[in-house]
């Protein structure tokens, strides 16, 4: 049966997410090939909960689907909705990663959504090739700037940002005024 996606309540319990790569691909495959939908129907409770394609749900809506296919699970326990977002979503199996490089396209398994090894686009190195790193592992390492996490309540995170920006556009070094800051306190 098909519904009108307004008619559809997203799953605010859902665990799982989905990076925008990802969505924009699974947005680009529902455009490319409507038809999964029909074979794989988003599934939803008695009340329109769904249970199974929280994310097809999102990029069918992204893609500009008026309604979609659904079907409806009946009579689950709230336990057995719980079980069943989850186990909709684990992968049991496992790929043949031997059959997938000698017998598929890496390219259209990319564009559907899988994590393969893609070529590189053409790198330029060249710029690098005047830049004098020194002869030596400490020659090369010692001019490395390093990074360390420092965390803020979210009420400080925004001004924080926009201070540490600035400093940096202004040509300062960060890390040694927070270090000089340290060593005054």
């Amino acid at each position: 049966m098909k519904l009108k996606i307004n008619q559809l309540k997203a799953n605010e319990s859902n665990p799982r997410i989905i990076k925008e790569a990802k969505f924009k691909k699974l947005v680009q495959s529902i455009k490319d090939f409507p038809e999964m939908l029909e074979l794989r129907p988003i599934i939803l409770d008695e009340d329109n909960v769904i249970l199974g394609g929280n994310m097809r749900y999102k990029a069918c809506v992204e893609a500009g689907l008026k309604e979609v296919p659904v079907k409806i699970a009946k009579g689950l326990t709230e336990e057995q909705k719980k079980e069943f977002i989850v186990k909709d979503n684990v992968g049991f199996g496992e790929w043949d990663w031997d059959i997938l490089g000698n017998e598929w396209n890496n390219t259209k398994l990319g564009e559907w959504g899988m994590d393969v090894w893609q070529p590189e686009e053409a790198v330029d190195y060249s710029v690098l090739d005047d830049l004098d790193l020194g002869t030596t592992l400490e020659d090369k390492t010692s001019s490395v700037l390093r990074s360390i996490q420092i965390e803020f309540n979210p009420e400080h995170y925004e001004e924080a940002f926009e201070l540490i920006n600035q400093s940096r556009k202004d040509g300062n070094d960060v890390g040694l005024i927070t270090l000089n800051a340290f060593k005054n306190k």
